[in-house]
């Protein structure tokens, strides 16, 4: 199937650019074909975030989009940011932060329901979206320039047979591909390696947000209220905190964020997550409540020194598959929808002048001049203090640079980060295991109840899609080196190290797994592979 622009991921960044692509189409009265591949079951279904959504990509997208019916109806009305400690804790003043930091002006919501309602204006305009659909390999042309994608075989079985309901994949082909899919991708990070794409940039960072959906009672219920936490119960050296929105129709998304540079291989963000609701600052708001859904996903935390070359031969990263997330607003998908439309603007420009599968200069010199690219220089140095110096230096450290690069924008001391996640683990025999307290069903639950509440699905007889490239390493090296972090970083359960006599075997429960990506980014052997299962599997998550 041929296209003018094939675009992969139907998120934010993907839809925006599908947008935007069709709205430079109409007005020129040029004929464009654009396809957007969504691996979800439905667009929305893999998407997760907080979310507070600066409405400025919204705004510049589709300017009018308020008196379209979206899905984005409460306005932040009140922010609150606290130091945490087990039993209290101290709120910090909003006129001391620097004044990117204010929420005010954003919308609390649901980034799943807004992507849904991005496809029915694209798909208004003509955009052709294919939800279901797995990308598995990129195509590349006789110079090295990437021509189109090739999609997942269907109904393969685990043993690599084909079943009854065997579909070969297909090829799509288009005179330029954007691949939009997310943080840790698994065609951008192929694309990342094989091209060299990060030969200049510092490694790219994550942290794993997990994140629960409550209903609770309309007399606890402040629409608008948004929340913010660091310390406790997070120790100093690691990286994180808590989030918590109240929205919709007596809604409140309460969520937790762990870097993923921490150093104890004990260390289990689900668990730490649920420690942390048990605290006052953080209950209060959910008692009476109930749970409704709940899952997780890896998000990029490098800022603008870890952003790879965007543009290669025949087409770009956009989004937080290039990593645009301003880490201290804990926000990128504003930032994705702006790379999405500046990225269709050069390809469309091309097009135009009658070039295909060439290089779009134009899209890294548009970031590079954008207001994005000024919002992600003020903010460049606050994880590299983070992970340098812990919570309570670094983040003071971080503030203070935060207000430099505001009041004196000319400042250019670029921190580097000293190195990939995965080689941030200590030997477990120099840590202490951390005990966790068991859950009460009322506010703290188990993994696998969480599992359910995400929708999870995976049709059973099909390939496992994490790979080990050496399976011997998880028994012979990474238990005795590091207890199997696997075991704890997974929030899903996938992982387990089970006795077959007098044997350990290292367990896969695929099935489980809620496509957070932390394995591919955590591993300390970087033996694990995360490739897309299925079109369609996967979590199923509503309103997330």
């Amino acid at each position: 199937m041929e296209f003018d622009v094939v675009i992969v991921g139907a998120g934010p960044a993907g839809l925006a650019a599908a947008i935007r692509l069709k709205q430079l189409a109409a007005e020129k009265g040029s004929e464009l074909s654009v396809v957007v591949l969504e691996k979800g079951s439905e667009v929305g279904a893999h998407i997760l975030s907080g979310a507070v959504i600066d409405p400025i990509g919204l705004d510049t997208l589709i300017p009018d989009w308020r008196e379209k019916n979206p899905p984005l109806k409460t306005e932040v009305s009140e922010d609150r940011f606290y130091y945490l400690w087990k039993d209290g804790g101290i709120g910090f003043p909003n006129f001391l932060m620097p004044p990117l930091m204010s929420n005010h002006g954003c919308y609390a919501g649901s980034l799943g329901a807004l992507t849904k309602w991005l496809a029915e204006q694209a798909e208004a305009l003509g955009v052709d979206i294919y939800p279901g659909i797995a990308v598995t390999e990129e195509i590349f042309g006789p110079n090295g320039e990437i021509e189109g994608v090739l999609t997942g075989d269907m109904g393969v079985a685990r043993d690599g047979s084909h079943k009854d309901s065997y579909t070969p994949g297909m090829a799509l082909t288009g005179k330029y591909t954007l691949v939009a899919e997310g943080a840790r991708g698994s065609l951008s990070k192929k694309l990342i390696r094989k091209l060299g794409l990060d030969a200049e940039s510092g490694p790219q960072k994550y942290g794993i947000g997990l994140k629960e959906l409550w209903e609770v009672p309309s007399e606890k219920h402040k629409p608008g209220l948004v929340q913010h936490t660091m310390g406790w119960p997070l120790p100093d050296g690691i990286g994180g905190g808590s989030f918590l929105y109240h929205f919709g129709e007596n809604l409140v998304s309460v969520g937790f964020v762990v870097h993923l540079d921490y150093d104890n291989p004990y260390l289990n963000p689900f668990k730490e997550f649920q420690r942390a609701k048990t605290h006052p600052r953080i209950r209060e708001h959910l008692e009476g409540g109930k749970r409704i859904a709940c899952g997780a996903r890896a998000l990029t935390e490098g800022g603008i020194q870890a952003i790879p070359k965007l543009p290669f031969p025949g087409g770009a990263l956009i989004g937080c598959a290039a990593g645009f997330m301003n880490v201290p607003r804990i926000k990128g998908s504003h930032n994705a929808m702006l790379s999405g439309i500046m990225a269709a603007e050069a390809a469309f420009a091309a097009i135009e002048a009658g070039r295909s599968r060439d290089v779009l200069e134009a899209y890294p010199e548009a970031v590079a001049s954008s207001a994005m690219a000024k919002e992600l220089k003020k903010v460049r140095n606050v994880k590299p203090l983070w992970s340098r110096f812990g919570t309570r230096i670094g983040i003071a450290l971080g503030g203070m640079d935060m207000w430099l690069n505001t009041l004196f924008p000319f400042l250019g001391h670029t921190l580097k980060h000293l190195k990939a996640d995965y080689a941030s683990l200590r030997k477990a025999k120099d840590v202490k295991p951390i005990e966790y307290e068991k859950p009460d069903g009322v506010f703290t639950f188990d993994i696998l109840s969480s599992v359910f509440l995400s929708g999870t699905n995976h049709a059973e007889n099909q390939p496992v899609h994490l790979k080990l490239a050496d399976p011997s390493i998880p028994i012979e090296r990474n238990l005795p080196e590091f207890a199997e972090p696997a075991q704890c970083y997974c929030p899903a359960f996938v992982y387990e190290v089970v006795e077959e006599g007098d044997r350990l075997r290292f367990q896969i429960n695929a099935q489980n797994c809620v496509h957070c990506k932390t394995c591919d980014v955590k591993d300390p052997a970087q033996n694990i592979n995360w490739v897309p299962p299925e079109g369609g599997d996967g979590p199923n998550y509503v309103n997330m």
